[in-house]
Parts: C-alpha cells; sequence; structure tokens
C-alpha cells in the first residue's frame, strides 16, 4: 500500500496531520466551527444534552424539521478520535433542516480515556437510540441516514456495516445511506503516526476498526467526498474505500469538493443550496424546500 512507501516518519505524519498542510490556518477554522455552531443553537429549535447511554460523554442534540415524520441525518464529529464534541458541529444542522431534515448531532467519549472500539460502540449505541425514539422527535425511523467527518467518517463506514439484527435487534436496514467526508477507512498506518500516543491502536483494533476490510454484503448507498485539497492519502482512503465498496456490488458515489481542504470540505453545511447538502438531500429522495 502507498504508505508502506513512505521513507520517514515525518513523511508519513505529515499526509496525516492536515495542521501541516500550506495555508491552514486550524484557529480560524476553529472559530468557524464553533462562531456557527453557537450561531445554530440560537436561531434554530434544539433538544439538547440527551444521554443515549450511562456515561456523561454519551449525549447527542436534537435539531428536528418542522416537517412531521422527517428524514434524518445523524452527523458524527471528527477529531482524530480524541479531540472536539457534539456543540463544535451544531452547524451541520443549519443546511439541512432549512431543507425538511431533521439533524442529530452525536457526542462520544475520547481517546486516550476509552478506545476506538468503544467509540464505536457508543456511535452505534446512539444511532440504535435514534430509531427507537425517532417519532419522539417527529423523524422518520424508517428514514435514518448517517454523515461523518474525519473519524466521523470512520464512524460513519462503522455504523454501516453492523449486523444491527444479531447485535441490537432491529431491522438489518436501519441506516438507509450514508455520506463519508474525508473519511479514515483503513487504520493500518496509524500505529506508526504522530496520533498513536493518543489513540493507542492495537493490531487487533487496526482490523476489527477497519471499514475496509469489512466491505457487508448489503448495505444502503454510499457517498464519500473530500477537499481535492487534501493530502494524497486522504484521496487515497476515500477512493480506495468507495471502490472496495461498489466491487461487492453496492451502491456508491463519489462528491468532489474542488477548492476544499479538510477543514472547509464541511462547510457546505451551512448552505441548504450547496452541492454537499444537495448531494445528501438527493440520496434521501427528499425535495429541496429553500
Amino acid at each position: 500500500m502507498p504508505y508502506r512507501n513512505f521513507q520517514t516518519q515525518a513523511e508519513l505524519d505529515a499526509q496525516y496531520n492536515p495542521a501541516q498542510s500550506p495555508g491552514i490556518d486550524i484557529p480560524k477554522y476553529m472559530v468557524m466551527y464553533n462562531v456557527n455552531s453557537a450561531k445554530v443553537r440560537e436561531e434554530l429549535p434544539c433538544n439538547l444534552n440527551i444521554p443515549f447511554g450511562p456515561t456523561l460523554a454519551e449525549q447527542l442534540d436534537i435539531f428536528p424539521s418542522a416537517q412531521p415524520k422527517a428524514p434524518i441525518l445523524v452527523f458524527i464529529h471528527g477529531g482524530y478520535w480524541m479531540m472536539s464534541d457534539s456543540k463544535e458541529n451544531s452547524f451541520v444542522a443549519k443546511g439541512l433542516v432549512a431543507n425538511g431534515v431533521t439533524c442529530v448531532v452525536i457526542n462520544y467519549a475520547l481517546c486516550p480515556k476509552v478506545s476506538i472500539d468503544e467509540i464505536v460502540r457508543q456511535s452505534r449505541a446512539a444511532i440504535a437510540w435514534v430509531y427507537r425514539n425517532a417519532e419522539s422527535f417527529g423523524g422518520d425511523p424508517n428514514r435514518i441516514y448517517v454523515s461523518g467527518h474525519s473519524a466521523g467518517g470512520h464512524l460513519t463506514a462503522m455504523a454501516m456495516l453492523t449486523d444491527w439484527k444479531n447485535d441490537y435487534g432491529l431491522p438489518s436496514d436501519i441506516i438507509k445511506g450514508g455520506f463519508a467526508i474525508s473519511g479514515l477507512f483503513d487504520l493500518m498506518p496509524f500505529p506508526y503516526t504522530w496520533l498513536q500516543p493518543n489513540i493507542q491502536l492495537s493490531w487487533a483494533e487496526v482490523l476489527r476498526n477497519s471499514p475496509i476490510r469489512h466491505i457487508p454484503s448489503k448495505a444502503g448507498s454510499l457517498i464519500v467526498t473530500h477537499g481535492a485539497e487534501e493530502t494524497s492519502e486522504f484521496h487515497r482512503q476515500s477512493q480506495d474505500f468507495l471502490a472496495a465498496w461498489k466491487a461487492k456490488g453496492l451502491e456508491g458515489e463519489y462528491l468532489p469538493q474542488p477548492g476544499k481542504n479538510h477543514f472547509t470540505a464541511v462547510e457546505g453545511f451551512l448552505d441548504g443550496n450547496s452541492p454537499l447538502c444537495a448531494a445528501i438531500l438527493k440520496q434521501m429522495g427528499h425535495a429541496v424546500v429553500i
């Protein structure tokens, strides 16, 4: 695989550390996320900090559509499994709620306090909660879609390959589609990178939690996207996973994002008319409201 051809530690780390990319100003992007998220929580009806599990980290925020029986997008934030939270990502609700979609932004515990195994479990538990409780907040349990950014893209894929029937007693097709943004689907490089002291991956965890190694025989539709300005490894992660997905006969497509980097690849959630929102609405078969 390409990452095995890197000659130095610095070369590999640069591929998986967006902060090292030219022109990246992380504080500026974090301000954008936080300011827009606070504004969305002020402007939109929302139910915050709803527990879906026993620990304090296992909470979710619901941004309900005004339309009854609305399709639901569950959003899983990024941060390399060790940073960020749901409140920094409330902004993703703006464009979709305006188009009649209910958004649920989930939170989870972070590495190294918990393992990636546990983060996967918490993400799945949140989606199971959404299915069981959808009607209580006006959502349609039969139209659940999942999206996530970066580590959240990984968790989106892990949710799509879940055995919902045997592990949760739920219909096998509760996730109708996934929208993975700048996702991480092959965890083999990460024990060698700058991330390892915090994420502490064992090889057993790498194998269990690499979605590209566990493509299901049946699943909902998948859209992958990433910024054109991201590193070659982020391109490879998405493109290899999409190719493996389609090779199994599953429905998948690629949404190009020219001019976008790792942090701006999610900006489209702020605009209900953006190509990103349009792709999600098309995947849902949901008419544009704006």
